[in-house]
């Protein structure tokens, strides 16, 4: 056994006895979490690369996505885009025709209809139209569904109006 070698074996003897004592706590140095939750391999920091996943790793690009999204706040734009871009698909084509977002804000959908009757059908089909939105764009997106009727003819002309019930004499 040569110097070099004697001397790296009372090195490693002296770790060993040290590791043994009761007043030693060996202290384990985590290896940096990724906010992906992968962290990088053992002593390799956040270089990764090694035969462990890690951060340097391919991702796939759904995940990535999925996280802009959270970081960003867009998981209710996008939630309102879904119910208002896919609003034929959710509730037909006849109820489509005759039925549209007017608007949608923090879960309230108010929905115009062309006439009376087809407002009136809208409410009643309240409870499947909630159904197909979670089924579609996902449950709790759509807490509150108004349906409006027609708008009526405005009588309110240029900027010197006057207040009040306007014309009583047009029709009758």
């Amino acid at each position: 056994m040569t110097d070099d070698d004697a001397a790296a074996h009372q090195a490693v003897e002296r770790a060993r006895q040290l590791a043994r004592s009761p007043g030693y706590r060996k202290r384990r140095r985590k290896a940096p979490q990724e906010p992906g939750g992968v962290a990088a391999g053992p002593g390799l920091g956040n270089a990764g690369s090694g035969a462990r996943p890690s951060a340097r790793d391919p991702q796939p690009v759904g995940a990535v996505a999925d996280a802009i999204i959270h970081v960003r706040g867009w998981e209710e734009p996008l939630e309102v885009a879904g119910v208002v871009g896919r609003w034929r698909e959710i509730v037909g084509d006849e109820v489509a025709e005759h039925a549209a977002i007017e608007r949608f804000e923090d879960g309230h959908l108010v929905v115009r209809a062309s006439s009376t009757a087809w407002a009136t059908q809208v409410k009643l089909l309240q409870g499947e139209l909630r159904r197909r939105i979670a089924a579609v764009v996902g449950a709790d997106v759509v807490r509150e569904i108004t349906v409006l009727g027609p708008a009526g003819p405005s009588w309110k002309h240029g900027l010197r109006s006057v207040r009040g019930r306007g014309p009583r004499d047009t029709y009758g």
